[in-house]
């Protein structure tokens, strides 16, 4: 890759790190063109799920001050870029990595702090906020004074994510914005997946 297009696509990784409200890394080696469709399917708009060179990754996430990534991008590596709900996202990784072993979801970070395994799938048991809002609808249906005391919980989303990581995250961690772009932006040539020549072709591995 020429030095102008190496810019180019550590320009555009940088701010994929900052637009996103989390991240995670993932290794997809072995998984065929089909599977990695199906993925990005399963994780919708909200999310930009793609494959990246290790090299041009470790430069764009330093630049977006991201250090927890640097000593695990190694092997064929793809990175979900969260611009929706984080739990909704946790969710679609972990049921696909559960019905396809070779996703290994190695880490997160999410507004700026790092995640482990345990931590991402502790997200992924959260309620989503979708969910939070139907019952919020329900409980104004209810009971009015039980709608209030529900009412915070979805405009609190880091009330409910950093409460089920606070072992290993502190308390006075700053609240998670909740907020969905419109749409996941496009990904260039250097971020791309592979084509999709065959689905049963084994995606090749980045360096």
């Amino acid at each position: 890759m020429a030095r102008p297009d190496k810019a180019a696509a550590v320009a555009e990784l940088t701010d994929e790190f900052r637009s996103s409200n989390g991240a995670v890394l993932t290794e997809y080696r072995g998984l065929t063109v089909a599977q990695l469709r199906q993925l990005r399917t399963a994780l919708g708009d909200d999310v930009n799920y793609a494959v990246v060179k290790n090299t041009l990754t470790k430069i764009a996430a330093k630049d977006a001050g991201v250090e927890s990534f640097d000593s695990l991008l190694e092997g064929p590596s793809a990175i979900a870029f969260i611009k929706g709900d984080p739990v909704v996202a946790a969710k679609s990784l972990r049921d696909f990595a559960k019905a396809n072993p070779l996703l290994v979801i190695k880490a997160g970070v999410l507004e700026g702090k790092a995640l482990g395994t345990d931590e991402i799938n502790k997200l992924a048991d959260l309620e989503s906020r979708e969910v939070l809002l139907a019952k919020l609808a329900g409980a104004m249906k209810a009971a009015p004074q039980q709608a209030v005391s529900l009412f915070a919980a979805p405009l609190s989303q880091a009330a409910r994510l950093f409460a089920a990581l606070q072992d290993k995250l502190p308390a006075e961690a700053a609240p998670v914005q909740d907020t969905v772009a419109d749409e996941a932006p496009a990904v260039q040539d250097a971020v791309e997946a592979p084509a999709e020549a065959s689905t049963e072709e084994t995606a090749p591995a980045e360096s």
